[in-house]
């Protein structure tokens, strides 16, 4: 009896020192998280709802220079790129938004929406102009708070933005899924796989493959025979056949087989698109983890 009555005392005992709390009683920011994380934890809020209060708190103290797109990881436009080749680039890496470029990455033009591009095309495409389609680039110091951006990215109406270094140079860059990451969680995309799983089927009978299968468990799944005397994984058979680390788009044909680079930073590949040959025995469609 006495453990029952202990049990429902206990919400009561944390929601007093809660709401003490919010009375002025605490003395600092993590004795109020550390509320919140135990409330969480004893399932009297949601633990999601816990985890994004967090993430709230949190974006105070990180700054741009945190969670910023490096300037080498950059997928841009070139201001003087044809445009039938800008329509397959926009078109191969599946972004919204494109810095577009001068002479180098420090000579940001102006950002290029994947949408404007295609009512361009509607019309006169040899007339059409690439300068035409810029919507002006937002500038921003890498030491700008997250949640100081959250409120320009709400209040100005645009979603990325262009991170330059205290000398004028660019950092990086930015956008609004970047910062609300920082309260939901990382927000996946039709490409995004579970770290352990190796190989997941799509509806249109390609498939998933995380980078990091070893090129001995993929061979045996799709039946093929790949081999590089210096790579263990697919991701390395790509690099090495690519001859340099693949990028997002790019593309490797091995007979009927076609891999294509879904997802990749400035170390590795991640993710790829594998379309198998035609008529070739099929993996199992269940995702494939770690054994």
């Amino acid at each position: 009896m006495s453990e029952d009555r202990s049990s429902q005392e206990r919400p009561r005992g944390w929601w007093e020192r809660f709401t003490q709390s919010l009375r002025g009683n605490v003395e600092d920011q993590d004795t109020l998280l550390e509320l919140i994380r135990e409330a969480g934890e004893r399932q009297i809020i949601d633990a999601e709802a816990a985890r994004m209060v967090d993430g709230i708190f949190r974006m105070g103290e990180l700054t741009v220079r945190d969670v910023m797109i490096p300037r080498a990881q950059m997928e841009v436009i070139e201001l003087d790129m044809p445009l039938a080749e800008i329509i397959a680039r926009v078109s191969e890496v599946g972004h919204s938004r494109f810095p577009v470029v001068g002479h180098d990455r420090d000579d940001v033009r102006g950002i290029l929406l994947a949408k404007d591009l295609l009512r361009g095309c509607r019309g006169n495409v040899p007339a059409l102009r690439l300068t035409d389609l810029l919507r002006p680039a937002t500038f921003i110091p890498e030491s700008k708070h997250l949640d100081h951006l959250l409120y320009e990215f709400r209040t100005g109406r645009h979603h990325m933005a262009v991170v330059v270094d205290e000398y004028g140079g660019v950092a990086g860059l930015i956008t609004i899924e970047d910062v609300l990451e920082i309260i939901v969680g990382e927000i996946e995309d039709e490409y995004d796989i579970d770290e352990d799983v190796m190989i997941a089927p799509r509806e249109d009978g390609d498939f998933l493959v995380n980078a990091l299968i070893p090129l001995e468990e993929f061979n045996a799944h799709f039946v093929t025979h790949l081999e590089d005397g210096h790579a263990d994984t697919l991701g390395g058979w790509v690099a090495a056949a690519l001859g340099h680390v693949p990028r997002t788009g790019e593309v490797v044909e091995e007979g009927d087989l076609r891999l294509e680079v879904l997802r990749a930073d400035r170390k590795r590949v991640q993710i790829l698109r594998v379309t198998p040959p035609r008529g070739a025995p099929l993996p199992e469609t269940t995702p494939q983890g770690n054994a």
